[in-house]
C-alpha cells in the first residue's frame, strides 16, 4: 500500500504499478491458450481412430424359426406360393370374423433400371381381367361427329358422346370421364386436349382410338386401371376374397403379365417383389416362380437355328451330288 504521509512506496508495488492497465487474454491467462491447443491435439487422434474403425457387421438373418414365438427381425421374411397365400388369406378372414367380400390387393415393387443410367418411365395401363369382381362401371366419353356412330355409342353404354363442342367443357373441367375414346376422323380437331388429357388422350397404343366403338366401350367400361406410384410401386386391387382361389390367381397373373410388357425381355424382370393381402390381413410375400411370364432368350433361339441349318446343309449337298 501507498504511504502518502511518509512519502515512500513499497519496492514490489512499484513494479506492479508499471504494468499497463489493459492486458491481452493470452498474456493475462497463458494457461487458457495452452489448454485449448491440448484439447485440439487430444481430439485429432480420436477422430482418426473413429475413421479407421470399420463399420459394424450386420448380423445374418436366420431362415426359419424353430419356436412359435420369435423375434421377427432376426429372421428372413418368409415367402409363399401363390396358391398357399390365397388359402391363408381366406383362413385369416374366417379366424378374424371379418367381412368375407373384402377386396384383395397386391403391392408390386418394380426394378425400373435399364442400361447405364436409363430407367423405365413411370407408366399406367388398363387391363381386362378374366373374372370381374365388382359391379362398378367406368365412365367413358366418346368423341365422334357422325350421328350413326354417336347412336351406337349411346346404345353400348357411353356416358358422354359429342364432338368439338366438348373441348371447351373439358378444358374448363366442366366435363370429366375415366376414359376418353375417339374415332380417327375427329383426331385432328382434338389436338388442344393433348396437354390436358395427357395419358388419357386417345391413341392406338392404348386401344382408345379406332373405328370399333362397341369393342372400345366394352373394354374401357369394365377394365382395371393401374399406375406406378413413388417411381417404382404399383398398388391395386385384383379380386374379392370370397371368389374362388382359381379366379383370384388368374386375375393376379393377368395383371403381372401386363406389367412385364413395359420392360424389354433382355433385361432383368421388372417385377422385383410381390405382396398380396386383403383389406384386413397382413401382407404375404409371394414366391415369383410360376407367376412371371416365361421369356425365351433370343440368343438361345439363334443358336438352335444355327445348329438346325448346319444339320440341314450336308443333307442338301448329298441331294445335289446325287
Amino acid at each position: 500500500a501507498l504511504a502518502p504521509g511518509c512519502g515512500w512506496v513499497l519496492p514490489g508495488l512499484q513494479q506492479r504499478l508499471a504494468v499497463p492497465a489493459v492486458l491481452s487474454p493470452a498474456t493475462a491467462r497463458p494457461y487458457a491458450a495452452a489448454a485449448k491447443t491440448a484439447k485440439k491435439d487430444a481430439k485429432r487422434p480420436r477422430q482418426e481412430k473413429v475413421k479407421e474403425k470399420p463399420p459394424p457387421r450386420r448380423r445374418l438373418l436366420m431362415s426359419k424359426p424353430v419356436d412359435d414365438v420369435y423375434l421377427t427381425w432376426l429372421y428372413r421374411r418368409p415367402s409363399y406360393e401363390l396358391e398357399q397365400a390365397v388359402g391363408m388369406l381366406k383362413e385369416f378372414q374366417e379366424l378374424d370374423f371379418t367381412h368375407p367380400k373384402q377386396f384383395v390387393y397386391i403391392n408390386v415393387f418394380l426394378d425400373m433400371a435399364l442400361q447405364k443410367k436409363k430407367k423405365v418411365d413411370p407408366f399406367s395401363s388398363s387391363v381386362a381381367l378374366p373374372h370381374r369382381f365388382t359391379d362398378e362401371v367406368n365412365k367413358v366419353l366418346v368423341f365422334t361427329e357422325n350421328e350413326q356412330e354417336a347412336e351406337v355409342a349411346r346404345e353400348h353404354g357411353a356416358a358422354i358422346v359429342g364432338g368439338v363442342e366438348l373441348i371447351k367443357w373439358i378444358l374448363e373441367d366442366e366435363i370429366q370421364a375415366d376414359f376418353y375414346v375417339a374415332v380417327p376422323a375427329i383426331m385432328p380437331k382434338l389436338i388442344p386436349l393433348r396437354n390436358k388429357l395427357k395419358r388419357k388422350y386417345p391413341s392406338t397404343h392404348r386401344k382408345s382410338l379406332g373405328s370399333d366403338i362397341p369393342q372400345m366401350l366394352r373394354f374401357f367400361r369394365e377394365c382395371l386401371e393401374y399406375a406406378v406410384e413413388d417411381e417404382n410401386i404399383i398398388k391395386t386391387r385384383i379380386a374379392r376374397l370370397d371368389m374362388p382361389a382359381e379366379h383370384i390367381i388368374a386375375n393376379l397373373k393377368t395383371i403381372i403379365h401386363d406389367i412385364c410388357t413395359f420392360k424389354p425381355s433382355n433385361f432383368d424382370p421388372i417385377v422385383q417383389r410381390l405382396v398380396i393381402r386383403s383389406s384386413t390381413s397382413e401382407g404375404l410375400l409371394l414366391n415369383l416362380d410360376g407367376i412371371l411370364p416365361q421369356v425365351e432368350k433370343v440368343e438361345e433361339k439363334e443358336e438352335e437355328n444355327a445348329v438346325d441349318e448346319d444339320e440341314q446343309k450336308p443333307a442338301s449337298q448329298e441331294s445335289v451330288s446325287t
